[in-house]
């Protein structure tokens, strides 16, 4: 038999191990910090309110059943041949009726009003960020300052961000958690999805879709700054001497794992469009030097 005191810590210990696993989680969907993540957030709770209305009934009427028609209790009716309710159906149907249309209406509005291709309305001037997964890495262009970057982005807080996002391996997901939305980038095909962050900060990103064994480590940091800082980021940026080169990319593209964070002071005008058309033709079937050497051609011819 066991000793009472000793199952008593058990339990204890069990419960101090669990609140150890959950204090190393971070709840960034429940905590957005931008428009988008406010709207999906607020979604999630709408679902998560609808479906508790019949949880929670579900569970009380599942212990007040036991109770009142427990072996013991004598004074509860006994009707082995009862089979129909019309209260019992009018409500079995009625409330699923009025859910169901509930979550209906807000799922045609969402997928109107968080399109990821729709633009932000904004009297500011958008960000443009062109992102490129590899593997296991991303790689940010700048298209509009003449930079490019691996593993980091910066772009000033209250101002659209507008990413157009490819792939130049197999296919990821492109999330930023407390931003909002996730989306594929996938190869030879262009993407996109529009952001802003209201609060200054860094936020990580991540690939939301297995893409091989450096998967766990393909991980990236979106700053949100004030416009005096992000004019600082970028000019930190072209100062790093350190040109986006044909040759530069070819070593990039190539498989590695936990990159660290590189900044580009330049990158060749129309590099995203060149990765792009590369992908399509090996999708096409032209073999993978041919590839290469077509995409360095491209970067080269464009600066």
């Amino acid at each position: 038999m066991k000793h009472p005191h000793l199952a008593n810590l058990a339990r204890a210990l069990g419960v101090g191990a669990v609140l150890l696993l959950l204090g190393g989680c971070s709840m960034e969907v429940l905590s957005p910090k931008g428009d988008i993540g406010v709207q999906e957030r607020n979604l999630i709770l709408i679902a998560l309110g609808l479906m508790l209305l019949v949880v929670v009934p579900v569970i009380i009427m599942t212990i007040v059943f036991a109770w009142k028609y427990r072996a013991s209790n004598t004074s509860a009716t006994y009707d082995p041949k009862w089979s129909h309710s019309t209260k019992i159906e009018i409500v079995v149907w009625t409330v699923p009726v009025i859910i169901v249309s509930i979550l209906a209406f807000f799922t045609w509005k969402s997928s109107h009003e968080l399109d990821p291709y729709r633009p932000l309305v904004s009297d500011v001037k958008p960000i443009n960020i062109e992102v490129v997964s590899l593997d296991w890495k991303w790689l940010f262009i700048y298209p509009d300052y003449d930079i490019a970057t691996v593993n980091e982005i910066a772009f000033p807080v209250d101002t659209p961000v507008n990413f157009r996002i490819t792939s130049a391996s197999v296919m990821n997901t492109f999330f930023i958690p407390q931003l909002g939305s996730m989306i594929y980038s996938m190869a030879g095909m262009e993407t996109k999805l529009h952001l802003n962050a209201f609060e200054i900060g860094s936020y990580f990103g991540v690939s939301g879709n297995y893409s091989g064994g450096g998967f766990s480590g393909m991980r990236f940091t979106a700053h949100a700054t004030t416009p005096q800082d992000f004019e600082a980021w970028i000019q930190k940026a072209k100062a790093s001497n350190t040109p986006m080169t044909p040759d530069v990319y070819a070593a990039l593209a190539k498989p590695s794992q936990k990159n660290p964070v590189q900044l580009f002071s330049s990158a060749p005008v129309g590099m995203f469009d060149n990765i792009v058309h590369n992908q399509m033709t090996r999708i096409a079937g032209v073999d993978s030097a041919t590839c290469t050497a077509t995409s360095n051609n491209l970067i080269a011819a464009a600066e």
